[in-house]
């Protein structure tokens, strides 16, 4: 993280006062929109107020470096974006040219972090990405470097515990993505009287003493649930039984979705004649009957006669 060519200048030198054109005050100072070429040859377009840097800006240094955003009386101030001549970037907070608030900043080798500033320095809570292996440390920082409470994720466990000049220390906990946790602490081994003096000045990495590991819960596959077959329901027709009407109730009646039953057929009598008519009735049958053999009698004449 470089901060080389993040200084602007002052513009006024003895022998050169730079180059500027835009707008002025009434007391001749730049104020309001302008261009400006400074003493060491570093650029800048944007606002002024009362002769100083002020407002929204882009100010280019002479090495490739930029910075775009908010000034305050010459200064970074406000919101802003810096590309340093290395490639890595800026982009957050500032408080009188200070990375300060809560920024993200892009390193050359593709690692990040995001969160809170103070004096150009990570402090607060902050996240850094590690391009290289993926992992992350999520937690606090102080002045820089990673300090307090954090948890240092990586791609198939994660480390929770308390960190100090980078480095882990005292108790703290591994938690595997199989299903288990491993409990312990990070302990510092003091050297003897007798190491060499290089050993001596070397930092030794602290070394983990694990004391408890709970009971292991095995990643399996879930067994796939059972087909089950649509069950189908057919309703039986309702049969209405006939029942014998008690005397005096009336019958009920045949619900209209049943099907009227057939009507079996009724044979028609005439209704029963009076004496009178039954006694005309012979009389006309009698002479029906004696007119019949009269004719048949004429006519059996005059077969007996033949022809003449």
């Amino acid at each position: 993280m470089s901060d080389l060519g993040s200084e602007e200048v002052e513009e006024e030198a003895e022998n050169d006062l730079g180059e500027y054109e835009g707008e002025r005050n009434e007391a001749g100072e730049r104020h309001g929109h302008g261009k400006a070429r400074l003493p060491n040859g570093d650029t800048y377009e944007g606002q002024y107020a009362n002769g100083k840097r002020s407002g929204q800006g882009l100010y280019r240094f002479k090495n490739g470096a930029r910075y775009t955003g908010e000034y305050f009386d010459n200064k970074k101030h406000g919101h802003g974006t810096f590309i340093y001549p290395d490639g890595s970037k800026y982009e957050g907070e500032w408080v009188e040219d200070q990375r300060h608030g809560n920024g993200v900043y892009y390193y050359v080798n593709g690692d990040t972090y995001t969160g809170e500033w103070f004096n150009h320095n990570r402090h607060g809570q902050g996240t850094y990405v590690f391009s290289l292996t993926g992992s992350k440390y999520v937690g606090t920082w102080v002045n820089g470097q990673q300090e307090g409470a954090a948890e240092l994720i990586h791609l198939n466990h994660r480390y929770q515990g308390k960190f100090v000049n980078k480095n882990p220390t005292g108790p703290g906990k591994y938690i595997f993505d199989i299903g288990c946790e491993q409990h312990g602490e990070y302990i510092h081994a003091d050297k003897g009287e007798e190491e060499e003096e290089e050993e001596a000045l070397t930092s030794t990495a602290p070394k983990w003493k694990a004391t408890k590991i709970t009971e292991l819960t095995l990643w399996a596959p879930e067994e796939p649930l059972p087909v089950k077959t649509p069950t189908v329901i057919i309703q039986e027709p309702l049969v209405i039984e006939e029942s014998e009407t008690p005397a005096g109730e009336t019958p009920l009646e045949t619900p209209a979705e049943a099907p009227a039953e057939a009507a079996e057929p009724t044979e028609v009598t005439s209704p029963p004649k009076e004496p009178e008519e039954e006694e005309e009735g012979a009389k006309e049958d009698q002479g029906d009957q004696a007119a019949a053999g009269a004719e048949e009698k004429e006519e059996e004449a005059k077969e007996a006669e033949g022809p003449q």
